[in-house]
């Protein structure tokens, strides 16, 4: 299956969670939002919500300063 990262396409195994991918991509401890075809997704959905071709998602991280 095809997803897209931040407009990038990235070919995935089917039947991954949004929690699967976090993993994947190693977000773990860092500060961001995740947008799931442009909706704001809360953690509290990320085990029970797949991902499907064609699905968009946008990671946004955090950066502090000051």
């Amino acid at each position: 299956m095809n997803i897209y990262i931040n407009g990038e396409i990235q070919a995935l195994t089917s039947n991954l969670s949004i929690q699967d991918l976090v993993n994947k991509l190693d977000l773990g401890n860092k500060r961001y939002a995740l947008e799931l075809n442009q909706a704001i997704l809360p953690r509290s959905l990320y085990n029970e919500t797949t991902l499907n071709d064609g699905d968009r998602i946008e990671i946004i991280h955090a950066v502090g300063g000051g």
